[in-house]
């Protein structure tokens, strides 16, 4: 990428665009990485080999296995709520959020300033952040 930018700023000198100079080149090293990343992959599979397995172990090794569900309970929320309250299924609601209480009402930007200049709030004591 420095050999890049030098580059580049040598094209200044040939009266071309710098910008376009970057794009052209910059597009070239990337579809040159991109070409050797595929030949470094297809390369190392093409090394790899391949294990051949017997046909009856690889149609063993498919077959799922089927869970017997008859012998498994299923438990209702309520048995949850027994379990963790001790016993007790009572269900506990939580409190509302507390508000914070506001004593004076939000002044607008386009209100009047309460300063009483007559100008809006936010070109008197609203300017400023």
């Amino acid at each position: 990428m420095d050999d890049l930018k030098q580059s580049v700023q040598n094209a200044v000198y040939e009266q071309k665009d710098p910008l376009l100079i970057y794009k052209f080149e910059s597009f070239e090293l990337f579809k040159r990485m991109i070409d050797k990343v595929n030949k470094d992959i297809i390369s190392f599979l093409h090394k790899g080999g391949i294990m051949v397995q017997d046909s009856q172990q690889v149609q063993t090794a498919r077959v799922p296995q089927k869970t017997d569900m008859s012998r498994l309970r299923t438990s209702s929320s309520s048995d949850f709520a027994g379990e963790r309250s001790g016993g007790t299924a009572v269900a506990q609601k939580a409190p509302p959020k507390v508000q914070p209480i506001r004593t004076e009402q939000k002044i607008g930007r386009n209100d009047p300033c309460p300063c009483g200049s007559g100008k809006k709030y936010k070109h008197c004591h609203g300017a400023g952040a």
